[in-house]
């Protein structure tokens, strides 16, 4: 058999080196995304304790410092930043049906990441609501979508994706999550030709994050469990209470996201600063209530009440809830994934005061992953990130179960899933923001 001609034989040459050089800058991005991610959540620690330092000098302080510093957030981020506000997840949906590179990058892009960065730590530090783990999805897009533009391969299918899902195992250390926080939440729709790309980033970023953090579970091990057929009954009890109060927390972010221009006579869109020091103000005042419990990610409540050690677990639960909300309405970055699943732990905990002889961590993991599903409507992606947080494998069951039903409920009170909704909003401002710069043109012409 004849050999191929040179020509040919240099163009198979050139093809495969294209496939490597790609495959070689994804690789480096997704172990860039893991590395990032956990310097992100040391850093993102390290605010939050800075801020429980100052508290402990005097609780009082939080009343100017919250407030102020949640103005400054916002100021900045409307200021330089936009398009790093709120969690970053639904950022990272809209961007999937962008095609042009300018437009994209008004939502992922180094400078956003960086900004988003800098903005939840700063909101952290000063008492904030909010969590890493969603903006961790936006920058690790972002990251992602940048190497392919610098490396001269433009946007490439699947990037945004990857990029997310590395986020959420970099993240929360679960590789497991990622995969299917991936499929289920930012996509709701699995393609065949990415599925590898995805699994190879969160492995990549599994593999960065654990050489630096170990393989600890996000809460560490919890031993709950249901005692046999008798405790069953708590299941659809919690999932029904959690998922409800999830669904209508969901309803509540998405109302207040779409009023927020008109709200009070259009008070928040002439003076948003101040109406972000007001938020920051209830912020503070919750944190008050709660002995500086609703303040920050919720990590340390969520963690003693998985152990049955929540001290007032009903009034941290509805602290935190409004704190989340107050925090999201601020317009600041900031995620809602750790501040759902510690309101979701922390109403288990006060539940588990009316079901005596059950155990309350048992109904603290139910109603965590309740509130969780309830409110962003991904039972899959609900039960494994929290079964991989907790590394109980004895509750998976009824989580499933809990998982499932909570969903059903949040959709009767909420149609639209949270991240898609807010989304489609984020979508529909840059379809009129581009829509007001190409006017000026056309009346030229």
């Amino acid at each position: 058999m004849a050999a191929a001609p040179p020509s040919r034989r240099r163009r198979r040459l050139n093809t495969a080196t294209i496939i490597w050089r790609r495959r070689f800058v994804f690789w480096l991005g997704a172990v860039a995304v893991g590395y990032v991610a956990v310097g992100f959540a040391q850093a993102a620690d390290w605010a939050q304790a800075l801020f429980s330092r100052v508290n402990a000098v005097s609780p009082y302080i939080a009343l100017a410092l919250t407030p102020a510093g949640i103005a400054l957030s916002a100021f900045i981020g409307k200021r330089y930043f936009v398009g790093a506000e709120g969690s970053g997840i639904p950022q990272a949906i809209a961007a999937r049906d962008i095609r042009d590179r300018p437009t994209l990058e008004r939502l992922l892009s180094l400078r956003i990441a960086a900004g988003k960065i800098a903005l939840t730590l700063l909101g952290l530090g000063v008492g904030a609501s909010i969590g890493r783990e969603g903006p961790t999805v936006q920058i690790g897009a972002s990251i992602l979508v940048w190497l392919s533009y610098r490396t001269g391969m433009g946007r490439q299918q699947g990037l945004i994706l990857a990029g997310g899902a590395a986020g959420v195992a970099a993240a929360f250390n679960t590789p497991l999550a990622g995969v299917v926080f991936a499929i289920e939440e930012m996509s709701r729709s699995f393609e065949r030709s990415i599925g590898s790309l995805v699994l190879i980033a969160v492995i990549l970023a599994g593999i960065a994050a654990v050489s630096v953090s170990g393989t600890a579970s996000y809460f560490g091990e919890t031993i709950a469990v249901l005692n046999g057929w008798r405790d069953w009954f708590v299941v659809p009890v919690v999932a029904i209470v959690s998922g409800g109060l999830g669904g209508a927390f969901a309803r509540s972010v998405i109302w207040s996201s779409r009023r927020m221009p008109a709200m009070f006579g259009g008070f928040t869109a002439r003076r948003p600063m101040t109406f972000a020091a007001l938020c920051g103000l209830g912020v503070a005042l919750l944190g008050l209530l709660s002995h500086g419990a609703s303040y920050g990610t919720g990590y340390q409540a969520a963690k003693a009440a998985l152990n049955g050690q929540l001290n007032q677990p009903a009034i941290f639960t509805l602290t935190k809830l409004l704190s989340s909300l107050l925090s999201q309405m601020a317009g600041i970055p900031g995620g809602l994934l750790s501040p759902s699943l510690s309101i979701g732990a922390g109403l288990g905990a006060a539940l588990s005061h009316l079901m005596p002889g059950v155990s309350p961590g048992a109904v603290a993991v139910l109603a965590m992953v309740g509130f969780f599903t309830g409110a962003v409507q991904a039972p899959i992606t609900g039960f494994v990130i929290v079964a991989e947080m907790t590394g109980d494998q004895a509750m998976i069951i009824p989580v499933m179960a809990t998982a499932l039903i909570a969903t059903l409920v949040s959709k009767a009170i909420t149609p639209d899933p949270l991240y898609h909704a807010l989304a489609e909003d984020f979508g529909n401002r840059l379809a009129a923001k581009s829509s007001s710069d190409v006017a000026p043109e056309l009346a030229l012409n």
